[in-house]
C-alpha cells in the first residue's frame, strides 16, 4: 500500500504539479486471485440501462449451432466482441472524479481494491430478430382441426410460449408479434399455426356465410356466425378466423367483424397459387375475382411479398414467391433472388427486400450496396454484382 509521501514522490518524478489534480488519490492494488475471466462487461445504452435499472433482464438466446444474440422486452440486439489496447478495471465503489467533492482541503490516499480487469467487452448492435425458425418449428404439427371420432391427436412437437422463448432469437413481443402476423393460436397450452387447407376451409365457412346471409363485409356479426357454423367447427376456430382476417368491434352492445379486403383477397389467392408452378395471369385474375366474396375487389398490389408476375413472358404469369420462405441472411437473400430472376425492376424486388431493412435504412440504401442498377427499355433494373450461379 503507497503512502501519501510515496505518491507526492511519483508525481515530482513525473513532473506533475499535486496542485492540478483532486485531493482524493486513488491507490489501485489487485485483489487474490483475480483473472480476466471472472467477469464479462457489456456496453449498454440508455434504453438498456434504464431497462436494467428498472429491474427488468436482458436474456441471452440461441443454440449451439447459432450466434448469440441479447434480447430485451421487446429488442434484440447483435453481439460482438470488441477489443481494446486499454486494461479495464472492475472497481467496485470506486467513485469518479464528478463524484469527488474535494471537501478536504488536504490531498489524501484511498485505498481500492481491483476485483477483476478485461481487455475486451460486448458491444450491442439492433438487430433484426431472427423468426423464420418459428414458423419452422411451429409447422413440425400444424394444427389440422379437431381430432375425429376415434382418432388421437398427434401430440408431439408442440410448443408453449416458454419452449418457444428457448428456441427463438427474438424478444417476447417481436415473437407475439410474429405469432400473429402467420395467424398462429393457442390451443391447451400450446401455440399452433394452421395448416394452410384448414385455415381455408375456415375462411371458405366464413366468406359463404357472409354470401348466403347478403351480409355487408364491413359488418359480419359474431354470435350468429358462431350459431351457424358451430356443427361444422369449433367456436374457438371461427372466432380465430375472424380475428385473422378481420377488425373486432362493438356496436350496441353486439359484436361485429369488418372483413380486411385484401388479407381475405390474399389468403384467396394463396389458396388458388399453392399448387401451381405458374398460372397465367389473366386467366388467375378472372378465377381469383370469382372466388371472393361479393364487393370485394381483387388487384395485384394485394399480393406484394407472396407472389411474383413475369411480364416479359407470353403469355404473362404469375407465381408464388413469399418472402417467408427466402433466406433471413441480406447476401443470402440477394443471390437467391437473382438465381431466380436475373434482372430485377424496383417495383418487383422492393417488397421481398423490405424486411431487411435496419432503423434509418432504405432499400434503395440496400439495392446501392447489394445490386449494379442499369437501364433496360427506358426502365431501370437491378442485377447481381457478381456471377450467381443458376
Amino acid at each position: 500500500m503507497r503512502t501519501l509521501e510515496e505518491v507526492q514522490a511519483t508525481l515530482q518524478i513525473a513532473k506533475l504539479k499535486e496542485e492540478d489534480l483532486q485531493n482524493t488519490i486513488h491507490c489501485l492494488s489487485f485483489g487474490q486471485n483475480v483473472s480476466s475471466a471472472d467477469y464479462c462487461l457489456m456496453e449498454l445504452d440508455d434504453t438498456l440501462c434504464k431497462h436494467i435499472e428498472a429491474g427488468q433482464s436482458l436474456v441471452i438466446r440461441g443454440d449451439k449451432d447459432e450466434r448469440a444474440v441479447l434480447c430485451s422486452g421487446d429488442k434484440t440486439y447483435d453481439l460482438k466482441i470488441a477489443d481494446t489496447s486499454n486494461l479495464l478495471l472492475f472497481v467496485p465503489g470506486c467513485r469518479t472524479p464528478d463524484q469527488l467533492t474535494n471537501s478536504q482541503d488536504s490531498s489524501h490516499v484511498v485505498h481500492t481494491q481491483i476485483w477483476g480487469f478485461c481487455n475486451s467487452y460486448w458491444e450491442l448492435r439492433k438487430q433484426r430478430p431472427k423468426l423464420k425458425k418459428l414458423k419452422k418449428i411451429l409447422m413440425e404439427n400444424p394444427y389440422e382441426g379437431p381430432a375425429l371420432g376415434g382418432q388421437e391427436e398427434n401430440t408431439e412437437n408442440r410448443y408453449t410460449m416458454q419452449d418457444l422463448l428457448e428456441r427463438i432469437q427474438a424478444s417476447e413481443e417481436e415473437i407475439k408479434a410474429h405469432l400473429e402476423t402467420i395467424h398462429a393460436c393457442q390451443i391447451d397450452g400450446y401455440w399452433r399455426v394452421l395448416d394452410f387447407d384448414y385455415e381455408m376451409k375456415l375462411l371458405g365457412h366464413v366468406t359463404q356465410l357472409v354470401d348466403s346471409e347478403s351480409w355487408s363485409f364491413h359488418k359480419v356479426p359474431l354470435e350468429i356466425s358462431l350459431e351457424e357454423l358451430a356443427p361444422l367447427e369449433p367456436k374457438e376456430m371461427i372466432e380465430h378466423c375472424l380475428n385473422c382476417y378481420g377488425r373486432r368491434f362493438t356496436e350496441n352492445d353486439e359484436v361485429f367483424y369488418a372483413l380486411h379486403e385484401d388479407k381475405v383477397c390474399r389468403g384467396l389467392a394463396l389458396m388458388l397459387l399453392q399448387n401451381a408452378v405458374k398460372f397465367n395471369l389473366r386467366e388467375f385474375q378472372e378465377v381469383w375475382q370469382q372466388s371472393v366474396p361479393d364487393g370485394m375487389s381483387t388487384r395485384l398490389d394485394q399480393l406484394k411479398s407472396v407472389a411474383l408476375v413475369d411480364r416479359t413472358s407470353n403469355p404473362e404469369t404469375i407465381s408464388l414467391l413469399r418472402v417467408e420462405d427466402l433466406p433471413e441472411d441480406t447476401v443470402e437473400r440477394f443471390n437467391h433472388l437473382f438465381t431466380l430472376r436475373e434482372k430485377w425492376t424496383e417495383e418487383d424486388i422492393t417488397p421481398y427486400i423490405q424486411d431487411l431493412c435496419g432503423e434509418k435504412q432504405t432499400t434503395g440504401a440496400l439495392l446501392t450496396k447489394y445490386a449494379r442498377s442499369s437501364t433496360q427499355n427506358g426502365i431501370k433494373v437491378f442485377n447481381s454484382r457478381r456471377p450467381v450461379a443458376t
